[in-house]
């Protein structure tokens, strides 16, 4: 994508998007030269960065999968981000042919994509969202009217909440949308976590993302597995995410910077 092509409306091709950015890690193409310079900028920060996005993105096809394995038929993917390999909902229907998915971004690019792909495909919904509003995600009529709250559903916080800067408004979130889960139910969640990285290097990397209108906020693993308050964590726990089940053994230094990831089942009623 260039400068010199048509952008939705409403989308300033000289601004850099976290959605776009995290395209370009990806190896994608949908992005201008404002996402790639910015991309470039933080691989310099953090050389691992395009290896951490690739990995996550194999972190969440596993967990999809396990879950549909598991019964769970409905999924909630918030801050999907632009359509890439082994989506939710490709995952999810290959492993169980009747599930339903909801994929949620505030990104104009991001729905446009996520829309003419998902065109005739009527086990799947894209809205407008944004992760700050988890109340309005919830009771969007097309969400409820695809998704049975009632049954047991997977809500995804794929490398999203890192986005919000405020640890209180970042757990109120979490904790607003974990807690609706009915029994049954889980919580994918993957978070940036900061690791070795040391006091300037973070800064330099908020300084870069600040650019698009954003924040980025890496934490601990302790505050990190506080979101899975209350749920039961599957094995292996919360770990870097390319050590969470993965296809061939990895070794992972615990204290590196990366991503971390775990999935939480909310325990069902005796």
């Amino acid at each position: 994508m260039s400068e010199q092509e048509k952008a939705p409306p409403g989308i300033d091709p000289r601004t850099p998007s976290v959605a776009r950015m995290y395209d370009y890690y990806l190896g994608g193409k949908d992005n201008f030269a404002s996402d790639r310079e910015s991309a470039e900028r933080i691989i310099k920060i953090f050389p691992q960065a395009k290896e951490v996005a690739r990995e996550n993105r194999a972190f969440l096809g596993r967990a999809v999968r396990l879950l549909a394995e598991l019964g769970i038929r409905q999924f909630i993917d918030i801050g999907t981000g632009l359509p890439t390999r082994e989506n939710v909902h490709q995952v999810a229907l290959e492993t169980a042919p009747g599930s339903r998915v909801v994929y949620v971004d505030n990104d104009p690019i991001v729905l446009v994509h996520a829309r003419a792909l998902l065109a005739d495909n009527p086990r799947t919904i894209v809205i407008d969202g944004d992760l700050r509003d988890p109340k309005a995600i919830m009771e969007h009529p097309e969400v409820r009217a695809h998704i049975d709250v009632d049954e047991p559903y997977a809500v995804i916080l794929c490398a999203i909440v890192h986005f919000v800067e405020d640890d209180d408004e970042a757990t109120g979130i979490v904790s607003y949308l974990r807690d609706d889960i009915p029994p049954g139910g889980a919580l994918v969640l993957s978070h940036g976590f900061h690791g070795d990285l040391g006091d300037s290097t973070m800064a330099e990397a908020r300084e870069v993302y600040a650019r698009t209108k954003g924040t980025l906020k890496l934490r601990d693993r302790t505050k990190i597995g506080e979101y899975f308050s209350g749920l039961d964590l599957v094995e292996p726990g919360l770990v870097h995410v390319q050590a969470w089940r993965p296809e061939y053994p990895v070794t992972v230094d615990p204290g590196a910077s990366g991503g971390l990831g775990g999935v939480g089942l909310v325990p069902r009623r005796p």
